[in-house]
């Protein structure tokens, strides 16, 4: 598995676009935006970037619930799919193609980066995200990392091979952690019908410490870790610890 350094830029085409728009329910994803809109003070009228957006599905649930939503993604693909499905709901959400390094500035309330979408750039091009999104929000303002592709997730649930299924497309992937670079490699194979795809990418894997201090560096003050939101009361999550699948890590800026 040898991915360019680059291969994000390409990666999220054809039939990764297809799978991921079926792959997580909607009950998920409102049971997340729902702690998310907690956590951030989110309100009708708050200023919302979500990064990279993909095809959009917290954009737009956060967009019916009244806030001010800008989604930037590199792809073209997953862009297209997110502008329909606004359109056909009647959202006005702003819509920004470029790399997740190039924001707007000064401009939002809140940031929100979900979808293990962290650490795919080198160390330099992924502390240069984290000061974008520090330039892009307002004094005072937050930022939510949710990611699994920390240390303390990743590797005590650590799988070589996983396969599932998701709008209609079959997903397998193979998984491998070269200690030498911190970053894990991983070969994808997607088939719908007669029609299949390879996809090779590489991930960062950083400590939580390390991505505290990362943040720090470029101007945020105070933080919290959760492990898991509550569906039941958004504002009591459960702390984060290790083994816990997933990081939700708000950030404010000073």
């Amino acid at each position: 598995m040898t991915a360019s350094p680059d291969w994000w830029k390409d990666f999220f085409s054809g039939l990764v676009v297809e799978f991921w728009q079926g792959a997580i329910p909607d009950e998920a994803t409102q049971s997340d935006a729902e702690f998310f809109a907690t956590v951030l003070a989110l309100a009708p009228g708050s200023r919302l970037l979500d990064v990279p957006c993909g095809h959009g599905r917290f954009a737009l649930e956060f967009a019916r619930r009244g806030c001010r939503v800008t989604g930037v993604d590199h792809s073209a693909e997953f862009l297209a799919a997110a502008k329909a499905r606004a359109q056909r709901q009647g959202l006005p959400i702003a819509w920004r193609q470029s790399d997740m390094r190039d924001l707007p500035r000064a401009a939002f309330d809140a940031v929100l980066c979900a979808g293990n979408s962290f650490g795919y750039l080198d160390d330099a091009g992924n502390a240069a995200f984290l000061a974008a999104t520090a330039a892009a929000l307002i004094p005072g303002g937050r930022f939510l990392l949710d990611t699994g592709f920390v240390a303390e997730s990743l590797f005590p649930n650590f799988r070589a091979e996983r396969e599932m299924t998701a709008g209609g497309v079959r997903f397998t992937g193979q998984n491998a952690y070269d200690p030498l670079t911190g970053r894990v490699a991983s070969r994808y194979t997607l088939s719908k019908g007669g029609a299949t795809e390879t996809r090779e990418a590489s991930q960062r894997v950083y400590t939580v410490s390390q991505v505290l201090g990362m943040l720090q560096d470029v101007g945020f003050t105070e933080f919290e870790c959760f492990g898991a939101a509550n569906a039941t009361d958004p504002s009591r999550p459960k702390p984060y610890e290790l083994g816990s699948p997933r990081l939700l890590l708000v950030a404010t800026k000073g």
